[in-house]
């Protein structure tokens, strides 16, 4: 009987813990929906009424910080949150794997960053940093500085009105094709222009590929680009053979001769399929999130006058240190630490990254519930930079909360991402946000024609495009 007792005891803590161990492997609340539709429409209608934060908001008093649900027709789990953001930068590729929308998948390709995990995120991240480090684009910023000139010459001088965001949306795929792929002016350009807006407006849908639909013209499109890339890369490819270009002029030369320098069958070799998904991506992510941070960008600074004029006179004491005609330098750029900030801040109040996706590759324990292998899980970044438990004030306009990074949580402001998954062309998009501003505000002022809302496709997108009356101040140098 002793004994008896004495196995019983011996076992209560084991079965106590497997039963901790089952109630802690529950499924998070919430429901699927209906099958492959699940609640993509509902989130997406959100997205482009401008209550995506409401809705989620609306999941979360429900369920609570975790549920799951169903989105592109794929099991997701929501999460959001500091800790959220934590677990999705820091993860390693054997707990989380780069994962997007089958309809980003589809568009972009298989072989883009976005859906490489491991030693293949790796090697693919390091071809791109080759170009876009800091140190390879110091010698570039005087070419943006004339593609920003250019630009305000044949589309702001002489205008009352114009339209910002189709503008910005002009200048930064300009500067792509000339900086990141060498592409002059011209029909080939002009056509990389078309397919690309036909090919980003199905970026986020349901991928039923049926004739006359959104995602349907989004593949024709895709697919029409990657036939130009690669004829693109065939040309290139034959440059460097002949050895009468500079291996570093631009994005797809530097990286094909990464390639040639691992003929061997490295680590480091790069496809060409790989090649071209990531040309594809830095195309899509330089263009779209740099014309919503420079488009937001004017609209706070129209509606905030004394930003306005602490802006203007950092850029102002720096035109003034510039000989007539001479173009920004790197040096110049790091005297822009306030201009930056107000860039911050713009990212913090409107993200042009909504959130992203990311796949369990083992069923995980977050928060008390599993996660089940192979699910999707959903993270956003603007229900963490909206928090007021964060953000004093968190709606009110203020770049004055970057002047000390430090003061910031870490994983709180993730508008480039965070630790080994930060985004490849921060530096990219920073030079080309500085160089931009730096022209606007000493060329121009400017008020706004419009009302304050936008939506999301999934970008934000203000009403009709932020139009605005500009009134200039001095003509472009030539």
């Amino acid at each position: 009987m002793s004994t008896l007792f004495i196995i019983i005891i011996f076992l209560i803590p084991i079965f106590l813990l497997k039963i901790k161990q089952n109630s802690s492997k529950k499924l998070p609340p919430g429901s699927l929906g209906f099958p492959i539709i699940g609640q993509s429409l509902s989130l997406l209608q959100n997205m482009r009424a401008n209550t995506a934060e409401k809705w989620l908001d609306n999941r979360i008093k429900k369920y609570g910080p975790i549920s799951k649900l169903s989105l592109f027709g794929k099991p997701t789990v929501f999460i959001y949150g500091q800790a959220a953001n934590k677990f999705i930068f820091s993860s390693d590729s054997n707990t989380l794997a780069n994962n997007q929308t089958q309809s980003v998948k589809m568009l972009l390709g298989d072989r883009c960053l976005l859906e490489l995990s491991g030693e293949d995120h790796k090697r693919v991240r390091n071809a791109l940093m080759s170009f876009l480090k800091p140190e390879s684009l110091k010698e570039y910023v005087g070419k943006m500085d004339e593609e920003v000139r250019l630009h305000i010459q044949n589309f702001w001088e002489g205008k009352q009105e114009v339209k910002v965001l189709p503008l910005m949306k002009t200048l930064t795929f300009n500067i792509i094709c000339s900086l990141l792929f060498g592409i002059e002016r011209g029909a080939r350009r002009d056509e990389f222009v078309d397919r690309f807006q036909d090919m980003i407006l199905g970026m986020w849908s349901i991928p039923i590929n049926l004739p006359f639909t959104r995602f349907n013209r989004s593949i024709k499109a895709s697919t029409r680009i990657q036939n130009m890339l690669k004829d693109l890369i065939s040309e290139k490819r034959m440059e460097i053979e002949k050895k009468c270009g500079n291996t570093r002029q631009d994005l797809i030369t530097c990286m094909l001769s990464n390639c040639n320098q691992n003929n061997g069958g490295g680590a480091g070799e790069i496809s060409e399929k790989e090649i071209v998904d990531n040309v594809m991506l830095v195309m899509t992510a330089g263009h779209d999130t740099s014309s919503v941070l420079l488009t937001f960008l004017m609209k706070l600074l129209a509606n905030d006058p004394s930003v306005y004029e602490s802006l203007l006179q950092e850029q102002e004491e720096i035109a003034k240190s510039k000989k007539s005609g001479e173009l920004l330098t790197w040096e110049d750029l790091a005297k822009m630490k306030y201009t930056w900030r107000v860039a911050l801040e713009t990212m913090r109040l409107y993200p042009p990254i909504f959130g992203g996706f990311r796949k369990a590759v083992k069923d995980i324990e977050y928060d008390g519930y599993l996660i089940p292998k192979g699910w999707q899980i959903f993270w956003v970044t603007s229900m963490t930079q909206m928090d007021k438990g964060i953000f004093q004030e968190p709606r009110k306009f203020d770049p004055t909360r970057f002047e000390n990074p430090s003061s910031i949580p870490p994983y709180c402001h993730v508008p480039f991402g965070g630790g080994p998954r930060i985004c490849p062309g921060y530096e990219f998009a920073r030079i080309e946000t500085l160089v931009t501003i730096h022209y606007l505000v000493t060329h121009f002022t400017w008020k706004l024609n419009s009302d304050n809302f936008f939506s999301r496709d999934p970008m934000p997108v203000p009403t009709q495009g932020l139009p605005i009356t500009i009134t200039p101040k001095k003509p472009i140098t030539k």
